[in-house]
């Protein structure tokens, strides 16, 4: 059963699974509040293998957020929603976008991280990465809601066919429900470069080999400044490739339960 919760802040959070937290950020959407119909179910999808013997709290962003605002204040939102949820430190995931949120809540919040998945992320964008957010921000600011999610495309593959079926589905998207705190989130990522020594909880690192947003080079280097890390990178796998990997689910149970 997905139970509806509002964290403090006002940051909306779906609830399911049964056992230890483990608090799923979610990244660059379009929608401020808890996603529904088909949205809904491929995020419970995927984080369903790890709600086994867990309770997973998938949490949004702050409503209202605004051009401008920092990766450390979107850290310290998520940290004070679970101090005040949680009363402890918890395990803290994130993918892309939000694995960077999880990383800089960790360096920031040593009492609110316990441990932290980071993935397809690293201390800070790839010059690529930088590029086509910096045109998804200036076209959503525009009110170009197709071009703004095509710009998107270049970072997630260099098949030039998988380019093409990528653009096309990427262009059927509608206006989004929160464009400012898309934007928001754009801003934050565009000036994000993480203090990765000041990590103290245990961290796994997954990368793909062929990362165009946060590449190979950036991943190896960021696991080898935080203290402890271990760093897991999937051969062949892109940018978003890293979670249909066969070793995604396993690699992520074995870092938390040990």
């Amino acid at each position: 059963m997905i139970r509806e919760l509002t964290l403090h802040g006002g940051i909306p959070a779906l609830a399911y699974g049964q056992g230890p937290p483990l608090v799923y950020v979610r990244g660059l959407v379009p929608q401020a509040g808890n996603p529904d119909g088909r949205s809904r179910w491929v995020e419970t999808r995927q984080m369903d293998r790890l709600a086994r013997g867990r309770t997973i709290y998938s949490v949004g962003r702050r409503p209202g957020l605004k051009a401008g605002t920092t990766m450390a204040e979107l850290a310290a939102d998520l940290a004070e929603a679970i101090r005040r949820k949680f009363r402890e430190p918890v395990e803290v995931m994130g993918i892309s976008t939000s694995g960077s949120i999880a990383l800089q809540a960790a360096a920031d919040h040593h009492d609110a991280v316990r441990k932290v998945v980071a993935c397809a992320t690293a201390a800070r964008l790839g010059p690529l990465g930088k590029q086509v957010q910096r045109e998804c921000r200036d076209l959503l600011a525009k009110g170009e809601y197709r071009d703004a999610m095509a710009a998107l495309v270049p970072g997630l593959t260099e098949n030039q066919w998988a380019k093409g079926a990528m653009t096309r589905v990427m262009r059927l998207s509608g206006a989004p429900e929160d464009p400012d705190g898309m934007i928001a989130m754009l801003d934050a990522e565009d000036g994000y470069d993480l203090a990765c020594e000041n990590i103290a909880a245990p961290t796994l690192l997954i990368a793909g080999e062929h990362d165009l947003v946060y590449p190979r080079e950036l991943a190896e280097q960021t696991a080898q400044r935080i203290p402890g890390a271990q760093l897991k990178l999937y051969a062949g796998r892109g940018h978003m490739g890293v979670l249909r990997d066969k070793d995604f689910h396993p690699d992520i149970i074995r870092f938390l339960v040990n």
